[in-house]
């Protein structure tokens, strides 16, 4: 009988799936629309991807989501500061 596929491993599938996914409809050039929904794409699952990628890989559903949740909160500090420091660094630059 065949072993179930681990959820952390299956979730990271589906990720690498989706930023495939994502790159083809941004290359394409016939639509707008498509276009930005790649985009979008994109960056929702590259952002899911970073949290993702923490996880080990026989980590199951419940155990996977603490780890993403953690290291989605990791960079929503992150971008949160670059946003908070970003005109402080420009003036300083400036001087």
């Amino acid at each position: 009988m065949k072993k179930a596929t681990p959820f952390a491993s299956r979730l990271q599938q589906i990720l690498i799936a989706l930023l495939l996914l994502s790159l083809a409809l941004i290359a394409q050039q016939f639509s707008k629309a498509v276009y930005q929904a790649g985009l979008v794409l994109l960056i929702v699952s590259t952002i899911l991807q970073i949290g993702a990628s923490n996880v080990p890989p026989s980590a199951g559903a419940k155990q996977t989501g603490r780890i993403m949740l953690i290291a989605l909160v990791i960079v929503a500090i992150v971008f949160g500061l670059g946003i908070f420091l970003a005109p402080y660094l420009i003036h300083l630059g400036q001087r």
